[in-house]
């Protein structure tokens, strides 16, 4: 049997951070395109995760998360890398 690291279990997905408010924790939009059953449309869908932050993101990053274990009620995602930072007009 070969031996598979946590690493490779652990879902990860890229948003935009929505609300940087609460100290330590952001709320991430990760959004994903879902072709309709019966009409065959792409309909975009949105979710919103609460992620612990030990890098100091600001609203409107594109983050990367990953799944964790629970940290508070709300709380089971990590940031783990910023993609970009956003823009200050």
């Amino acid at each position: 049997m070969t031996e598979q690291t946590n690493e490779a279990l652990t879902r990860t997905l890229q948003g935009t951070v929505t609300s940087s408010k609460m100290e330590k924790t952001v709320t991430v939009l990760v959004e994903r395109k879902v072709k309709h059953p019966l009409y065959g449309k792409y309909v975009l869908k949105s979710k919103k995760y609460h992620a612990h932050d030990e890098l100091g993101c600001g609203e409107g990053d594109k983050v990367e998360i990953a799944e964790t274990r629970p940290m508070s009620k709300t709380k089971s995602w990590v940031v783990t890398r910023v993609i970009s930072k956003a823009e200050v007009l």
